[in-house]
């Protein structure tokens, strides 16, 4: 009987190795392939297809404040942390940071939390236009900025269309190219709010590559920014639906599990040789490389780089491409001190960075309640 407990117990040890080895080390490829039979995740947590579904249904012809922040809340964000509050001012709506969301280790000086805000009010400006609502953004700032709500005509369009199919794609693509026009059409999406847009591919994108994979590994030798992405990890669907916030497991190509497990085996296979061996795969698979720039290097430049990256993964979207962010060569200094001087940039920041290419979707990673984000 002694002999059987320890067998079985080695048996088990062994099926957690080869379970860990396969999430942690093969798990976005597997999961592409999973993707390509259909859309396997649907069935694994009722609670998150709920919560997908509701998140990502039709704004009415008529919108209440609520409708409309639900479609803000749609626009990307630093690891899903959703750091905004809204609350209704005379003509529109307010848009202000939430510090408590905020990701000291990674984002320091809240350059990502700004951008998000800015992502969040493109949304709600494409949204409220396509309702007969003026959807204008007035002076943006270190306090947030103010969407007014006016009456105007409707412009609807591919833009409002794409707010809910978009989404940041962490899989391997296709590989194919953009032609120069897609790339224009994309590039154009950047300078509606002065923000530049840099584009690599080819050759060129294995130097992008290069401080990517340095900026990952110093992350990862890093224990407070592990801790910080771990505590940021939903193992499951229930426990999406049930934070609202997060990074998805699937929505990585990552099988999903119970959170102690998830847990367990994340610190035993999570490593920095597989994690780089899957953003070089990732990347050399895209079409190629979009580097912002914002024309100022504070709070009003941050949040004017999420609105034009909002705009431009809206484009992408229309256009049946996929986006994700590849954000080490910006988020570790010394990386972002090299794409400086590998774009030619002299003193200007690179503001967010992002592969775009053709891929099927993957889940996406979920968002809070509209009554949850307002004041």
């Amino acid at each position: 009987m002694i002999w059987i407990k320890g067998h079985r117990r080695r048996i088990g040890d062994l099926l957690c190795m080869e379970i860990g080895r396969r999430i942690f080390i093969g798990g976005a490829v597997a999961g592409a392939a999973a993707i390509g039979a259909g859309l396997w995740w649907r069935g694994f947590s009722a609670p998150y297809v709920a919560a997908a579904d509701h998140l990502t249904a039709p704004l009415p012809s008529q919108p209440e404040t609520l409708d409309l922040v639900r479609f803000a809340t749609l626009g990307a964000n630093g690891h899903n942390t959703q750091p905004w509050r809204f609350s209704k001012v005379a003509d529109g709506l307010a848009i202000a940071h939430d510090f408590s969301r905020r990701t000291p280790v990674v984002d320091p000086d809240d350059h990502h939390l700004y951008a998000s805000l800015g992502c969040a009010a493109e949304s709600l400006c494409i949204a409220a236009r396509a309702r007969g609502l003026s959807g204008e953004v007035g002076e943006a700032g270190a306090e947030g900025l103010i969407v007014t709500l006016l009456p105007a005509p409707p412009e609807d369009g591919a833009l409002f269309n794409a707010i809910p199919e978009s989404q940041c794609t962490r899989s391997a693509y296709d590989g194919t190219r953009l032609t120069y026009e897609e790339v224009s059409l994309l590039e154009a999406e950047a300078t509606v709010h002065g923000v530049a847009a840099i584009w690599r591919e080819g050759a060129e994108v294995e130097l992008i590559l290069d401080l990517v994979i340095a900026g990952n590994t110093r992350q990862m030798d890093n224990p407070a920014f592990v801790a910080e992405l771990k505590e940021g990890i939903r193992f499951n669907g229930a426990q999406a639906a049930r934070t609202g916030d997060g990074l998805y497991a699937a929505a990585s190509g990552n099988p999903t599990m119970p959170e102690p497990v998830g847990r367990i085996l994340f610190d035993a296979f999570f490593r920095k040789e597989s994690d780089n061996d899957k953003y070089a795969d990732h990347i050399r698979s895209s079409a190629g490389i979009f580097t912002l720039v914002a024309p100022s290097n504070d709070p009003a430049g941050w949040i004017a780089a999420g609105r034009a990256y909002q705009r431009m993964a809206l484009r992408a979207t229309a256009m049946g491409l996929r986006n994700a962010f590849l954000n080490q060569a910006v988020e570790e200094p010394a990386m972002r001190a090299e794409l400086v001087s590998l774009l030619d940039l002299n003193e200007m920041r690179p503001n967010l960075v992002f592969r775009v290419g053709r891929a099927p979707p993957m889940p996406r990673s979920l968002r809070r309640l509209p009554e949850a984000v307002m004041d």
